[in-house]
């Protein structure tokens, strides 16, 4: 698996680049995880309603094809977007989703918080607030889109939306709960690199 870190990105350049990767790999295609920060933004999935977009200011907003509802993407917020051919691997979009969850699950036990996902409403969570968003698109079984992991970033565009649908859901951050303890960005990226690669299968 190629792990590609693409720095600080705007969101639509990068969309247009997933879809167009692929849509042009074969069989015999790597697969990739490119680990990045987006430019503020918030993006509305498929089934996105936008009475949960309450107040974006400034930030725009993009419809985009992944699952789920409206979210925030912003500098100090890892993205991993997974480029996975699930078919290849004999893996299923929910299975995906759990690997995906069961990754950051680790990398924030690695700084003893103690999270969870949530089968009912997919995503992180620490004690009920929401730190890690999840929603893919898959076509032609193989997937893009990823998930986003709250490290040390503002929190207050979060309030501009209901958090993936869920009106007065509460998003945290590791650097909420760790306050001076935080570990950097990069610490905490290839740690999450790390466990993605060790989680997602191999292709068969």
């Amino acid at each position: 698996m190629l792990c590609r870190r693409l720095g600080t990105v705007d969101f639509e350049s990068t969309f247009d680049r997933m879809k167009a990767f692929t849509a042009s790999r074969t069989h015999e295609t790597e697969d990739e995880i490119w680990l990045l920060q987006h430019l503020p933004v918030y993006t509305q999935g498929l089934s996105g309603k936008p009475e949960h977009v309450l107040d974006p200011g400034d930030v725009p907003i993009i419809q985009i094809d992944r699952g789920g509802q409206v979210t925030y993407h912003g500098p100090g917020q890892w993205v991993a977007y997974v480029l996975f051919d699930l078919r290849r691997a004999n893996v299923n979009v929910r299975q995906l989703v759990t690997l995906l969850e069961a990754a950051v699950v680790r990398v924030l036990g690695e700084w003893g918080i103690r999270a969870c996902g949530d089968p009912d409403a997919r995503g992180v969570y620490v004690d009920g607030c929401k730190i890690a968003a999840l929603g893919l698109k898959v076509s032609k079984g193989r997937s893009y889109h990823g998930l986003s992991l709250n490290v040390d970033m503002d929190l207050s565009p979060f309030r501009g939306i209901n958090p993936c649908g869920y009106e007065d859901l509460e998003v945290t951050s590791v650097a909420t709960l760790l306050g001076s303890n935080c570990p950097t960005m990069d610490e905490v990226g290839e740690v999450l690199l790390r466990h993605l690669e060790a989680l997602l299968p191999s292709p068969d």
